[in-house]
């Protein structure tokens, strides 16, 4: 079972990610891109400790995304626009991680 509105990206839900609405481009992506630079500005005040919980988080989200069957009528090009995002958060925690 689905839970529709867990947030799978800072306040995204999951209903916005594999639902028909809103469209992929350019809504979705404009949604995207905005809850990447707010969670990119946190990341600034965070602890070690915290950075890896998010990064662990945000790896088990995406994992729970991606195993969504690719024979469910889901909206594809939106789950492809959340997976870039969300290895780009990861990449960028990884980084704070080692400075």
């Amino acid at each position: 079972m689905i839970e529709l509105d867990k947030k799978i990206f800072g306040q995204i839900t999951m209903k916005e990610i594999i639902g028909a609405s809103p469209p992929a481009f350019p809504d979705t992506k404009n949604l995207l891109d905005a809850e990447l630079q707010h969670l990119t500005s946190k990341l600034e005040r965070q602890t070690k400790e915290t950075l890896q919980k998010l990064l662990k988080e945000q790896k088990l989200l995406e994992n729970h995304v991606n195993s969504r069957p690719g024979a469910m009528a889901l909206a594809q090009d939106k789950i492809q626009l959340f997976t870039q995002y969300s290895q780009q958060y990861i990449q960028k925690i990884n980084k704070k991680l080692k400075s």
